[in-house]
């Protein structure tokens, strides 16, 4: 199995090309949403760490933003306490997947986690700031204090692209970002 790790900023698009390659995609970010939404035992240890912010279940995501800025230690110990559990879902993915060929990693904090074992393929999804900067402001809940506390524990975007073994420039137009995943898959198998 090819495991291809899609990297970038946050706001680059990682999501939009990792479910171009047509290969199942392992998606972090949905993976922490299911947990606040259904994870009671992530429910009661939250709360225990954080009983001034988190109220009830399922977890609404503005408390977890308010205790994140109102403390930037809070950041840590809700990741202390949810990456055991999306490493246990990644797993089950892997399991679920042996027999595909490849299978696609859509996890932002990839190398922070030292998540990048066996050989793995590398992606960097460049993309213009102007156009990270637009797509961000449209996001529901966007708060530009609480992206620079989640920028701030991400590597440097220049160590990743040089960790890299490809780089797509991202445009958003799905001719151009799918030509460069099938000069990536050409490469790779």
């Amino acid at each position: 199995m090819i495991k291809i790790g899609i990297l970038g900023d946050i706001g680059s698009g990682k999501t939009y090309v990792a479910n171009n390659f047509g290969y199942p995609v392992f998606n972090a970010d949905y993976e922490v949403n299911k947990i606040y939404k259904k994870n009671k035992i992530f429910f009661r240890k939250i709360k225990k760490k954080l009983p001034k912010y988190v109220k009830s279940f399922p977890i609404n995501k503005i408390e977890l933003m308010n205790a994140i800025l109102g403390n930037t230690r809070n950041l840590k110990k809700i990741t202390k306490i949810v990456h055991p559990i999306v490493r246990k879902e990644m797993n089950l993915f892997f399991m679920k997947n042996k027999k595909k060929k490849i299978v696609v990693l859509d996890i932002p904090l990839l190398l922070e986690n030292k998540l990048n074992k066996n050989k793995m393929v590398l992606v960097f999804v460049h993309s213009k700031k102007s156009d990270v900067l637009k797509r961000l402001t449209k996001r529901k809940n966007f708060n530009d204090k609480l992206l620079r506390k989640f920028k701030s524990i991400q590597l440097p975007l220049d160590f990743k692209k040089n960790k890299s073994q490809f780089i797509i420039k991202n445009d958003f137009n799905k001719k151009t970002v799918k030509r460069q995943i099938n000069y990536i898959l050409k490469k790779v198998l």
